[in-house]
């Protein structure tokens, strides 16, 4: 199984959202990751056939996505950022909806919705109304629906934006749980999401890859760039203000400082191992923007 994207761009007006995008996937997990606005919905959206790019294609298993059309649509699974649920429904009647517009059979469609609903722990609030449903509780039902037809490929799009650090562990978790022999493309800004469970990192930045690889061969770029430091409290605000500070902890009357800087920041900082959250605030400043002493890549 084979997803090959081919020089594909995405033009509104002067703004080129997706610009000449190419990569093969394979069955594995794919993180997405870039500041708001990076393109990473709209080649999501392309990926999944919702828009028509401006150029380039999108292939799978060689053929062009948009000649396949509906047997394409059938291998697909998709969990936008901004999913749409029926109030009044109950997650059961919605599941049973969803399928029967996939055109899943009514037995069958019975069965998975109870595997599901058990999979992503709701089988006991199967009877109740999706307007109780808490936002996690809601993203849950939202990557069942998206597994509904079994798909070879799973794409979402900023999947645990609002959810507390114990429901973001949880839906990593059923995404890892989900991946095996499937392509699944997960797109976000939230760093922790993608880097224990993604095989592949994709760095985007004003709709191009800026950077792609394992967690450890594109923190590797940085190894020797991340450091912390001891320093008392007037220090640390003079620090914060001219170093790209990644992470602020009291100890005492001290503050302990994670810092990315090429340069040792002060004497006595100590390098220590890059993480893919150091990764990203080395190419982008607290504004979104790339950071100017990244070299390109």
């Amino acid at each position: 199984m084979e997803l090959r994207i081919d020089r594909l761009t995405k033009q509104y007006g002067s703004k080129i959202a997706v610009d000449r995008l190419s990569a093969t996937l394979t069955p594995g997990v794919y993180g997405l990751l870039g500041a708001n606005g990076a393109g990473k919905t709209t080649l999501m959206r392309l990926i999944c056939d919702i828009q028509s790019a401006t150029t380039g294609t999108v292939y799978f298993d060689n053929q062009d996505i948009r000649e396949a059309g509906e047997m394409y649509r059938n291998c697909l699974g998709y969990l936008p950022q901004n999913f749409g649920y029926y109030p009044e429904f109950t997650a059961y009647k919605f599941l049973l909806y969803m399928a029967a517009l996939k055109g899943i059979p009514k037995m069958t469609a019975k069965t998975k919705t109870l595997e599901l609903l058990k999979t992503v722990g709701l089988l006991e609030e199967k009877n109740k109304k999706i307007k109780t449903f808490s936002g996690g509780m809601k993203r849950r039902l939202g990557i069942a629906q998206a597994m509904l037809n079994d798909p070879q490929i799973l794409i979402l799009d900023e999947p645990t934006a609002g959810l507390d650090p114990k429901e973001r562990v949880k839906f990593r978790n059923l995404i890892s749980s989900f991946s095996q022999d499937k392509i699944v493309i997960l797109s976000t800004h939230i760093v922790s999401d993608i880097e224990y469970i993604a095989d592949w990192i994709f760095v985007m930045k004003d709709g191009k890859f800026v950077h792609q690889g394992t967690v450890e061969e594109i923190t590797g770029e940085i190894d020797g760039y991340v450091w912390e430091c001891d320093v008392d409290r007037r220090t640390a605000d003079k620090m914060i203000a001219e170093y790209n500070v990644g992470n602020i902890k009291n100890r005492g009357e001290d503050v302990v400082l994670r810092i990315v800087s090429k340069e040792k920041p002060i004497a006595g900082a100590v390098q220590t191992e890059p993480t893919l959250e150091d990764l990203y605030l080395f190419y982008f400043d607290e504004e979104g923007e790339q950071d100017g002493r990244v070299v390109s890549i």
